[in-house]
């Protein structure tokens, strides 16, 4: 009985293993893979379109897509992203426990790098097993990606809109052009519809979102070296 037991238990311990060996490879793997070849779907897009969504998803490389999109995105979303460590805004994440131990609400601190390892390969929603696995993904993203290469995935996955993922989609839905000739004023106007796609729209913006977009078109002329990875 004792060694049918331990040769039950070795047979448990040799799954967990293979089991623990696909959790750490696989995203890894997922991670070299896409560090030079396009995304075609992401977790986001099969959702949405098992939901009803039509899918309007075309990738371009960075060099497509307006400097201005990548410059106002930085500026909207992620001051710090060409100087960060590991893809982490660190300085944020403090500010974030020092008000929660005040007992209030912390402001998100999610950096692009950290959006596009869940974009990438987890689903949507605020659940802690999901920060948990983003966290994780981050910093491998962060060593083993070029910061044009985080951006460039990045603006090409992103939700803009009800079915409209990423910049090229994005450009031609909302202002019936190529990325590669958005204005400022028109990336502004599309980095601003970010947190909240399904709800705005980029080419009729409401009084906030108009102000907010100005907003970002000065930072942008603010930001100075802390858009250089941009370029």
């Amino acid at each position: 009985m004792s060694r049918l037991l331990g040769r039950a238990g070795g047979l448990a311990g040799g799954w967990v293993r293979l089991l623990l060996l696909l959790f750490l490879a696989l995203p890894l793997a997922t991670i070299l893979t896409f560090r030079v070849l396009p995304v075609p779907v992401t977790p986001l897009m099969l959702i949405r379109s098992l939901q009803g969504q039509e899918l309007h998803h075309d990738w371009v490389s960075y060099d497509a897509i307006a400097p201005s999109l990548a410059q106002a995105v930085i500026a909207s979303e992620d001051n710090t992203f060409c100087i960060q460590s590991l893809g982490f805004d660190f300085p944020a994440l403090r500010g974030q426990i020092e008000t929660l131990l005040e007992g209030e609400r912390p402001r998100g601190a999610s950096t692009i790098t950290m959006q596009t390892a869940k974009n990438l390969m987890l689903w949507p929603g605020r659940d802690p097993v999901r920060k948990l696995l983003e966290s994780w993904l981050t910093p491998q993203v962060a060593l083993l990606w070029p910061r044009q290469r985080v951006l460039e995935v990045y603006l090409n996955i992103v939700e803009f809109g009800p079915g409209i993922y990423g910049a090229e989609a994005a450009a031609r839905a909302f202002f019936n052009k190529p990325a590669s000739a958005l204005t400022l004023r028109e990336s502004t106007q599309l980095a601003v519809v970010l947190p909240s796609p399904l709800h705005w729209v980029a080419n009729r913006p409401n009084t906030w979102l108009r102000q907010r977009a100005a907003t970002i078109r000065a930072r942008i002329g603010e930001l100075g070296p802390l858009l250089d990875c941009t370029r």
